[in-house]
């Protein structure tokens, strides 16, 4: 009996060093694994953290630019819609106010030879109200080709962040975000009618606020004299 203990005990003693070779080469391994990560490798190398923190403080620079660029751009809307809300109006009560003071018989004559005082008056404020909605629209336009830039740019820096984190220590520290590469060569008949088409699409309101002035100059001039 004292013999089969002492090789149950010896048994014991040989099989617990055995599984504990297990666990630290596992625990060896993982640790190996956690330092060849490109994070731990970008945190080991000066210039590789400092590009990551400049580029993400460049990420979050850029992030707020955009907001507030959108912030602007719906602002700019709203005060466009405003505006062309007040020329309608404007144009409405002035030929309401030229409808009811025509139908007085006595003053028809005279208002018949001073029919271009309310016609110029008219056309001075419909050219002011149309110039401050020409102003807000070349501001809107402005700040929609900003936030455009700023996005591709916003893009092309989380390329670079991402490959970077990807690569670790690989990743050339020279590289540049490239922004807008690969663009199609247009000739120059195809450039000129987008750019006209462009150009339509852009001013078409300012285009129907011109027609409607047009129109409603001789409509006042045929209410005061009809």
């Amino acid at each position: 009996m004292g013999e089969r203990s002492e090789e149950k005990e010896a048994h014991v003693v040989v099989d617990i060093p055995g599984g504990g070779g297990e666990e630290e080469s596992t625990s060896s391994s993982a640790i190996g694994a956690l330092k060849h990560h490109p994070l731990a490798e970008i945190s080991q190398s000066p210039g590789h953290l400092l590009l990551l923190k400049l580029w993400q403080r460049e990420e979050d620079l850029l992030g707020r630019r955009i907001a507030a660029g959108e912030t602007l751009l719906d602002s700019t809307k709203r005060e466009v819609f405003r505006l062309c809300c007040l020329f309608f109006a404007f144009h409405g009560l002035f030929l309401n106010l030229l409808f009811a003071g025509g139908n007085g018989g006595g003053a028809a004559c005279g208002s018949y030879r001073r029919w271009w005082l309310p016609c110029c008056l008219s056309l001075m404020t419909s050219l002011a109200l149309v110039s401050a909605v020409q102003a807000r629209l070349w501001r809107f336009w402005a700040a929609a080709r900003r936030v455009q830039r700023e996005r591709v740019e916003a893009r092309a820096l989380a390329r670079c962040v991402q490959e970077l984190r990807m690569k670790g220590k690989s990743f050339d520290l020279c590289k540049v975000p490239v922004v807008g590469g690969g663009r199609r060569m247009k000739s120059a008949g195809e450039e000129m009618k987008w750019r006209t088409l462009r150009w339509c699409r852009r001013n078409v309101l300012i285009i129907s606020l011109f027609c409607f002035t047009a129109a409603a100059v001789p409509a006042g001039k045929l209410v005061i004299c009809g």
